[in-house]
C-alpha cells in the first residue's frame, strides 16, 4: 500500500514537471524572432507534430505493453529533454522538425501509459473503484504545470532572452526523468494486447459510423475545437500588435487556463443556466466565434486581453 501511495505522489509530480512548458506563453515570438521562421512554417511544424503523434500512438502503446509503464515513462521524459536541446541548438526549420518529432514520440509514449500506471497501481491494492477521482486529480496537475510555467517563461524571455525560455525547459523534464526512475512497476497481466489493436480500431470505426448522434457530436466538437484552438497561435500576434510586452504573455495564459479549469468543473451549472445541453453546446460555439470577431476589430490592449482569456477558456 505504501508503494502505491508513493507511486501516486510521484505520478502527480511527474505530470506537473512534464507540463512546465515555459515557452508556451511566448511561442510565437520564439519562432519569429529567435527561430527566424515564418508563421506558415510554424503551422507546418504543428501539423508535422500532430501527424507523428497519430502515427506513433498505436506502436508506442505496444512498446509500453512490452517494456512496462516505468521504462516507457522514463524514456518519454528524457526524449522531451533531448527535444529541447535539439530545438535550441541552432535556429533552423529542419532542426525544429527533429525537435517536434522527438516531442511527438515522447507524447505518444506517455499517452495512456501515465494513466495506466496509476490504474495498475490502484488495482494492485484493489482500489480501482476510486480511479476516476484519482485520474481527475492527476489531470489537474497538468493544468497547474501550465499555469505555473507560463508567467515564469514570460519573465525568462523578458530578462534572459527567448532561447533561454525554451532551453530551461530541459530542467523540469530532467526532474521528471529522475522521478520516473523511482517509480515502482505495479503487477499486471502479462498477456500481450497488441494483437487486439486492429480489432479495437475497426470495431470503433464501425460503431461510430452507425451512431448518428455520435457523428453529429464529433463534427461539432472537431469543427469548433479546430477553429477555437487557433487562439493559441493567434493571441500572441494580437498582443504584439496592440503593444503588450512579452512579460505579460504568461499571465494571459495562466488566466486562460484558470478560466478553463473553472468551466470544466462547472458543466452542470452552465448547462442548467443555458437551459439544456443542446443550448450550452450552441453557446460554447457562439462565445468563441463572437469573441474572434471582436478581437479582430478592437485596437484596445485591455479589451483584447479580456477577449483572449474568454475565447481560450471556452
Amino acid at each position: 500500500m505504501a508503494s502505491v501511495k508513493s507511486n501516486l505522489r510521484k505520478m502527480y509530480a511527474y505530470k506537473f514537471f512534464v507540463s512546465l512548458s515555459f515557452v508556451f506563453g511566448v511561442l510565437i515570438p520564439f519562432f519569429l524572432e529567435w527561430g527566424r521562421i515564418s508563421f506558415f512554417q510554424i503551422m507546418v511544424l504543428q501539423s508535422w507534430f500532430v501527424l507523428w503523434v497519430m502515427i506513433l500512438e498505436i506502436p508506442t502503446g505496444a512498446i509500453a505493453d512490452y517494456l512496462g509503464r516505468k521504462p516507457t515513462l522514463t524514456i518519454a521524459a528524457i526524449l522531451n529533454a533531448i527535444g529541447v536541446l535539439a530545438y535550441t541548438s541552432v535556429p533552423d526549420f529542419y532542426v525544429f522538425m527533429l525537435g517536434e518529432f522527438l516531442w511527438a514520440l515522447a507524447l505518444a509514449m506517455m499517452s495512456g501509459t501515465d494513466e495506466a500506471m496509476i490504474y495498475d497501481s490502484l488495482k494492485a491494492v484493489k482500489k480501482e473503484k476510486i480511479s476516476k477521482k484519482i485520474l481527475g486529480r492527476f489531470g489537474s496537475f497538468e493544468m497547474l504545470g501550465i499555469m505555473a510555467a507560463a508567467p515564469i517563461g514570460s519573465i525568462i524571455a523578458a530578462t534572459l532572452g527567448l532561447r533561454w525560455t525554451m532551453l530551461l525547459m530541459a530542467v523540469p523534464f530532467t526532474i521528471a526523468f529522475l522521478i520516473a526512475l523511482t517509480l515502482k512497476e505495479p503487477a499486471r497481466r502479462k498477456a500481450r494486447e497488441s494483437g487486439k489493436y486492429l480489432k479495437t480500431l475497426t470495431n470503433g470505426i464501425r460503431y461510430f459510423y452507425s451512431h448518428k448522434i455520435l457523428k453529429i457530436l464529433a463534427f461539432d466538437g472537431v469543427s469548433i475545437a479546430v477553429l477555437a484552438f487557433l487562439i493559441v497561435w493567434l493571441f500572441q500576434s494580437k498582443l504584439l500588435q496592440v503593444e503588450v510586452g512579452i512579460a505579460y504573455f504568461g499571465i494571459i495564459v495562466t488566466a486562460m487556463t484558470a478560466l478553463e479549469i473553472a468551466i470544466m468543473n462547472n458543466f452542470g451549472r452552465l448547462e442548467k443556466f443555458a437551459g439544456s445541453k443542446k443550448r450550452y453546446l450552441l453557446a460554447s460555439a457562439l462565445i468563441p466565434g463572437i469573441g474572434f470577431i471582436l478581437l479582430g476589430l478592437t485596437p484596445n490592449a485591455v479589451f483584447s486581453m479580456m477577449l483572449i482569456i474568454l475565447i481560450g477558456g471556452f
